[in-house]
């Protein structure tokens, strides 16, 4: 089971993750509707993992990313990203992303890449 943060500016994307998560048996500490409130909520609840959407207002999930590992340099974000984001992809993993999840969402395919991603 793993503490989770979700950081999504799409209402219906949090609910089906939450929901999705919470199922398996993990715990939604918080929710962020940008990469700013994401990056302020990693700093108050250090979940053990988070989901950052990549196109959010304010902040984007990028810089969010960047700003995550400068805090703690071991910290596990996976992108959630829309199809034909490949660059912006690699811009998060080189910044220090663990993994990404495309939407639409498949369920079996989160939990796998969050437990792939808790073990590491």
């Amino acid at each position: 089971m793993a503490k989770i943060l979700i950081v999504d500016d799409s209402k219906t994307s949090r609910k089906f993750l939450r929901t999705m998560l919470e199922e398996a048996g993990h715990e939604i500490v918080s929710e962020a509707v940008n990469g700013l409130e994401g990056v302020e909520k990693y700093k108050v609840y250090q979940p053990d993992i988070v989901t950052m959407d990549i196109t959010m207002p304010v902040m984007d999930g990028i810089d969010a990313v960047k700003e995550i590992v400068d805090i703690e340099p071991q910290a596990k974000v996976i992108m959630v990203t829309a199809a034909g984001q490949k660059s912006n992809m690699v811009e998060a993993l080189k910044r220090g992303a663990a993994d990404f999840i495309q939407k639409p969402f498949d369920s079996e395919v989160i939990l796998n890449t969050i437990n792939k991603v808790l073990e590491e």
